[in-house]
């Protein structure tokens, strides 16, 4: 009861500062998403931003230097995805590391009783109790031109809120019974014709990575449901509306995307 009396205290105070001109000028510049909204909606971002950009610890990796137009990028993108939510910031992300471009990470796998140790290159990482890592040259290219079903952070924070309970499960905390009966049913029969389109190497509007386990395809449907929701809507009806009542949004709404800058 009393930490949530200091942290609502401390985000009253956040918010009574005004939001910086220059901060508003990348949201313009930077943020296709921005340019969509209503004017209800970019007030929300904003706050969300001001308190996300306080209240993370931001760190530039691999020679980065991390600026406040790449700080305000990013915590636009993870606002787009809590508009619909109250009083949530990801609160359960703590630190927010941004590399240059992809990078590099050791893997050891076992294959009988031998050790296989070999290098991976990833863009992002969403860790179990642990930071988000962020490639910011992919993270500035789909922030800047959206509309293609792909987004570097929608995919990563939406594991963020997958693990709010508890695990890599593709299920994150429900509203409701009924939700919750909705979800599995729909998600477990667009998750598979997923894998058989995958198999048969068809293309689909959903990033086929979303195939390889339930995790993966909510990410990869949420960057669909965010980044292209009238083709969403068009090719997967019931699983937009399922993604709709989870994120009480409905992006198909929005007009055209344009490119920010």
């Amino acid at each position: 009861m009393l930490f949530r009396w200091w942290k609502n205290r401390r985000r009253r105070k956040i918010l009574a500062e005004p939001f910086p001109a220059a901060w508003q000028a990348a949201l313009v510049r930077k943020v296709g998403h921005y340019h969509v909204l209503s004017d209800a909606e970019r007030d929300r971002l904003r706050r969300a931003v001001q308190i996300m950009i306080a209240e993370k610890t931001w760190e530039g990796c691999r020679g980065l230097e991390l600026t406040d137009e790449m700080r305000v990028t990013i915590a636009a993108l993870m606002a787009i995805l809590i508009l619909g939510f109250d009083d949530f910031y990801f609160d359960n992300v703590e630190t927010i590391l941004v590399y240059p471009d992809e990078y590099r990470v050791r893997q050891e796998s076992g294959l009988g009783p031998a050790t296989i140790v070999e290098d991976s290159e990833r863009l992002g990482e969403a860790q179990y109790r642990g930071p988000v890592l962020l490639a910011w040259n992919d993270v500035e290219e789909h922030a800047s031109f959206p509309g293609y079903a792909e987004n570097l952070v929608f995919h990563e924070f939406a594991h963020k809120l997958d693990l709010l309970n508890g695990a890599f499960d593709g299920t994150p905390n429900l509203q409701s019974d009924e939700l919750a009966a909705r979800w599995a049913r729909v998600m477990n029969v667009e998750w598979r014709r997923l894998q058989r389109a995958e198999r048969a190497h068809r293309h689909t509007l959903l990033d086929p990575y979303g195939a390889s386990d339930p995790a993966e395809f909510f990410a990869v449907t949420t960057e669909c449901f965010f980044d292209a929701p009238h083709d969403m809507r068009e090719v997967y009806p019931e699983l937009y509306e399922l993604f709709r009542d989870y994120y009480r949004q409905d992006p198909a709404r929005w007009p055209p995307f344009i490119p920010a800058s």
